[in-house]
């Protein structure tokens, strides 16, 4: 009966894995981590942390912002613009500059 493969070995998929597929492996699966961390004195604990990281891709987690993204994008891109220009750059300005 062959053995069951461990959850690690699915992410990394060892065989013949370049560092490169490793990690478009986890980006595409995903991977948590998590920790705990107690930072004491004279064993008497004084902070407590319990911490925990989700290391995907961002697709993974908004599925649905690819189509909004490059809109929201430009619409970032023209105010950053205009902000540049100035409030003084109307139109008259904008033709005489094309001249």
């Amino acid at each position: 009966m062959p053995r069951r493969r461990s959850d690690a070995e699915v992410v990394l998929d060892s065989s013949d894995a370049s560092l490169l597929d490793i990690v478009d492996n986890v980006l595409n699966k995903g991977v948590v981590l998590s920790g705990d961390l107690t930072i004491a004195l004279a064993q008497v604990d004084l902070i407590y942390a319990r911490l925990s990281l989700l290391l995907c891709a961002a697709d993974r987690v908004l599925p649905n912002e690819d189509a909004d993204f490059m809109a929201r994008h430009h619409a970032r891109h023209e105010v950053r613009e205009r902000a540049k220009r100035g409030p003084a750059a109307g139109p008259a300005k904008a033709l005489a500059r094309r001249r």
